[in-house]
């Protein structure tokens, strides 16, 4: 019992297995139970060996029993500048709950190319026995990644949170005054962050004003939503610092209280863009299906924002993200990892689309996957005719058999083909659910009403929306892999990090 939380301690805590030979932990375990008998460095590591041996069966026996499943994959180098590539899987399990689970965090020595990264993605599904289950790889917009996923020959859809922050920065490169303001807030606030005076100095202000101490944050390129985060601070602690750096010696200078009113407007702007990023970054959610939905939400928002903007810089700005975000959403609109999974969530069906002739496109691409569905599902072959049964046209041995075969196939596609048109046309003939409800709890319920759409449902409302799931790996990866723990064997590293993801 006391070996399971010591294990547990390790796992979830990233604490390192020489705690069991520190003085003071030592202590605390025999003032707790002075009958128990620390496991030595080495016994505490098979442990956890074993603990993973046990957990990977468990999740390989859940993933044996979904349809389809989907991936997210990235790369990260650790503190001793080693490559680790991880991979995420998105399911829905058989009680049509989203489930994900850490496939691993594999050490990648070599060059990080589109044959590589696609032969250790061909490894990882091959162990894990998915190869043919998966339906979409979710990827950033990195060259070697979007070339890899095209030699795997699987569906690939760009993370969304990658793809918002391309637009945002875009379009604040492309207005020039607008781009040297952003500059000039990183100055200031890189000085704020830097200067042991004028982060004290500002600290003292703030709690002299009666607010609380905030610091400066500062917006880095790779990390989404920063430049939001770095000018919503900024401007929200305008007051405090103008008056710190009125008692400091410095030459930097704030921004002009017209410049704080252009702020103001593009903060404005790129709030929905915030909000938007963080909602489809949730991973115990459907989210896939929100990325059309959401692209034309954006849309309608910056245009109706844009009226009354009075800053000649933000509605610049404006009108790039706008032109942007279609562009964007009508990629998306002709995808159909996309499309499928937004026409199969209840809360959208045809709702979600900006584009008219995209949107029938996506309907009639629903119904042709709905009858393959329905044609795969045919398993019994249809009765063979006896021939001493047969009429006047089949007593002349093949002679008709081209006609009469090509007449059969002709009518079952016909109908499969008109049963699979009057499913989709009743289901996105019905009311929409509410967006704060469960489209899976939908389609629990409705599966015997909608049986071939209920299985796409399966396949693609897995899909995420975003790598996120990746990168919340890594996080934890940077606490297993730290100052303290630089040597650990990249092996170690996988099953530790399996372990507290997958808990």
């Amino acid at each position: 019992m006391v070996d399971e939380a010591l294990v547990n301690m390790v796992i979830k805590d990233s604490q390192p297995f020489s705690v069991v030979d520190d003085v003071g932990f030592r202590e605390l375990v025999h003032v707790l139970d002075p009958s128990y008998v620390l496991p030595t460095r080495k016994a505490l590591k098979s442990m956890v060996d074993t603990r993973y041996e046990e957990a990977k069966e468990k999740a390989k026996e859940k993933l044996d029993n979904v349809v389809a499943v989907s991936l997210t994959s990235d790369m990260w180098t650790s503190i001793n500048m080693e490559a680790y590539l991880a991979v995420t899987c998105h399911f829905i399990d058989a009680n049509d709950q989203l489930g994900t689970i850490l496939l691993g965090v594999q050490h990648f020595p070599n060059t990080h190319t589109a044959d590589n990264l696609a032969i250790a993605h061909t490894m990882a599904m091959e162990e894990w026995g998915i190869k043919d289950k998966v339906r979409c790889l979710v990827t950033d917009a990195a060259a070697n990644m979007i070339a890899c996923v095209r030699a795997l020959n699987i569906r690939h859809a760009i993370c969304i949170a990658h793809a918002l922050n391309l637009i945002v920065k875009k379009s604040f490169d492309d207005v020039p005054g607008l781009n040297e303001l952003r500059t000039k807030c990183r100055k200031l606030v890189t000085y704020f962050r830097t200067s042991t005076t004028g982060k004290e100095r500002l600290a003292q202000v703030q709690v002299q004003m009666g607010r609380p101490a905030l610091k400066m944050i500062i917006e880095v390129d790779t990390r989404w939503n920063s430049t939001y985060s770095m000018l919503e601070r900024l401007y929200d602690l305008r007051e405090p610092v103008g008056a710190a750096l009125a008692s400091l010696r410095t030459d930097v200078s704030p921004p002009t209280s017209l410049e704080y009113e252009t702020m103001k407007d593009a903060l404005d702007l790129l709030a929905p863009f915030h909000q938007a990023t963080v909602e489809l970054s949730a991973e115990k959610r459907v989210s896939a299906s929100k990325v059309i939905p959401l692209m034309k939400m954006l849309n309608h928002t910056i245009v109706r924002k844009s009226e009354g903007l009075t800053s000649n810089m933000a509605r610049q700005l404006a009108d790039n993200l706008v032109r942007r975000v279609r562009e964007h959403a009508l990629q998306m609109e002709s995808i159909s990892v996309m499309t499928m999974p937004t026409l199969l969530d209840p809360r959208f069906k045809k709702l979600g689309f900006l584009s008219p002739g995209k949107l029938q496109e996506a309907i009639t691409r629903l119904k042709s996957e709905c009858a393959n569905v329905i044609r795969n599902s045919e398993t019994t072959p249809p009765a063979q005719v006896p021939a001493s049964q047969a009429g006047p046209s089949t007593t002349c041995g093949d002679l008709w058999h081209l006609l009469d075969s090509t007449v059969d196939n002709s009518r079952r596609s016909s109908s499969v083909t008109a049963d699979a048109t009057i499913e989709v046309d009743r289901y996105l003939s019905e009311t929409n659910l509410a967006r704060t409800e469960d489209p899976l709890g939908y389609w629990n319920k409705q599966k015997l009403q909608h049986p071939n759409l209920y299985k796409l449902a399966l396949t693609f409302l897995c899909c995420p929306a975003s790598s996120v799931p990746c990168e919340r790996v890594f996080s934890k990866a940077g606490e297993v892999v730290s100052k303290k723990r630089n040597r650990l064997n990249p092996n170690t590293v996988k099953k530790l990090l399996f372990l507290n993801k997958n808990q």
